[in-house]
């Protein structure tokens, strides 16, 4: 675990994050509405990437069609299970999933929300700042993954079929990359 990762967030089991790939548009209306992504205005395959406090690729769930939310995938994961009592999870404030692993001792480290017309407090802001500080490894290993043309470029029906191994493999080889996270990190 990178020092700064330890002095911050000693307990951080894994930080997650979304991304979809692009597929292109099935001739099934079934199919398309299931791989239809609103946030992205596409027909698109999704998974949630879990990544380890060192930059390692640690947590690929199956991929769902494009219109399935991030609570849902992690519903579905079982990732609670896999967590330890007292570990903590870094998310994303468009992931709201605290409710899920509360039951489990498991603490969400997710930035604060603004209501409209309010400002934050600077102890708030602080602590948003070095979260963000540290979500970034994700956005990195997620930008990594997408150097792979597979990922980038529309999944005809047969690759689409085959999303949750190729992303696997895709985002997998990225271990086996330079390390994202230097291990005398400070961030």
């Amino acid at each position: 675990m990178p020092e700064g990762f330890r002095r911050e967030f000693p307990s951080t089991r894994v930080i997650l994050d979304g991304t979809e790939v692009p597929v292109k548009k099935s001739k099934y209306p079934d199919t398309q509405q299931c791989t239809f992504s609103p946030y992205k205005n596409r027909n698109t395959a999704k998974v949630v990437l879990g990544v380890s406090p060192g930059g390692l690729v640690t947590y690929i769930p199956p991929a769902y069609g494009g219109s399935t939310s991030d609570r849902q995938f992690v519903e579905r994961s079982g990732l609670m299970k896999s967590c330890n009592p007292h570990d903590s999870i870094m998310v994303d404030k468009g992931m709201a999933v605290q409710d899920l692993f509360a039951p489990h001792d498991i603490q969400i480290n997710i930035p604060t929300f603004l209501k409209k017309g309010n400002q934050f407090k600077s102890k708030t802001l602080a602590k948003d700042r070095k979260v963000a500080s540290k979500r970034v490894h994700v956005e990195r290993i997620i930008g990594l993954g997408k150097t792979f043309k597979i990922l980038v470029n529309p999944m005809n029906n047969t690759e689409a079929k085959l999303a949750t191994e190729i992303i696997f493999i895709c985002f997998m080889l990225c271990n086996f990359r330079s390390g994202i996270v230097p291990k005398h990190a400070q961030v």
